[in-house]
């Protein structure tokens, strides 16, 4: 039996607020990133087509999906619980793929049928390793139109250790006057999960993920802005920037 959709709609929702507990500014965050695609995509014509990678439940592909009602959204995930939340949430924002970013196969699991306009993230490909995420970068410059778009918005430190120490800083402060951490932690979100019987089969298929894949096991050191720059245009993206911040937050635009 599949999982009901008000199951759904409740786990999002909780999944919505224990995020705010570590994104800084999410729902911001989140409109730069659509302004970004949304400028990108102006004019031209045909449908864009748009990659969410690292999906999880849907947010950032349901909200590009409002924003952009005439783009062909293709969300991936490794995550097999967090994309039948997606699936059931926001069954029409995209079309899901169950795949893990950076293992051999992704990208063709993706099944495009053209050159992608934007290629869209948030707080997902900090679990690649340097080397891993240069290899995830060029296929991503490989699968983009001339003039299309890479977004990124995750934490990101500073390489200087004062500046990393004040944007820590400004993040806590902003989290103080939003009084985040009085909703639910990660930890706590999945422990609830783990009591819903409605979702047993799917943690337990999680679970199983984990144990066979070396996701999880070891979480790389963050990389900071300035490297995921250098890696970028090593991958042959022509130009690559922050055009948004708030603290250790950013949005990373990098043009094909």
């Amino acid at each position: 039996m599949g999982l009901s959709l008000a199951a759904a709609e409740r786990w999002v929702e909780r999944w919505e607020r224990q995020q705010e507990h570590y994104a800084i500014d999410r729902e911001e965050r989140f409109t730069v990133i659509a302004d970004v695609v949304e400028h990108i995509t102006a004019g031209r014509p045909g449908r864009p087509l748009v990659v969410d990678l690292g999906c999880g439940p849907g947010s950032l592909a349901a909200r590009l999906a409002r924003r952009l009602p005439g783009a062909d959204i293709v969300a991936v995930d490794r995550d097999p619980l967090l994309l039948e939340l997606a699936r059931t949430h926001h069954a029409d924002a995209a079309r899901y793929v169950d795949a893990e970013i950076g293992e051999p196969g992704w990208a063709e699991a993706l099944d495009l049928d053209r050159p992608l306009d934007a290629a869209v993230s948030t707080t997902a490909l900090h679990y690649l390793d340097p080397d891993a995420l240069l290899r995830t970068y060029r296929r991503l410059a490989a699968l983009l139109r001339p003039g299309g778009v890479l977004v990124n918005g995750d934490h990101l430190p500073h390489d200087d250790a004062g500046l990393a120490e004040v944007a820590g800083w400004v993040g806590r402060r902003s989290a103080e006057r939003r009084r985040v951490h009085a909703h639910e932690d990660w930890s706590s979100w999945w422990t609830a999960v783990a009591q819903d019987p409605e979702l047993t089969d799917l943690l337990t298929e999680r679970e199983r993920r984990d144990r066979a894949s070396a996701v999880g096991t070891h979480t790389p050191a963050p990389l900071s802005l300035a490297a995921h720059v250098r890696l970028l245009r090593q991958a042959g993206f022509a130009q690559a920037g922050a055009v948004w911040q708030y603290g250790d937050s950013h949005v990373v635009v990098a043009l094909r």
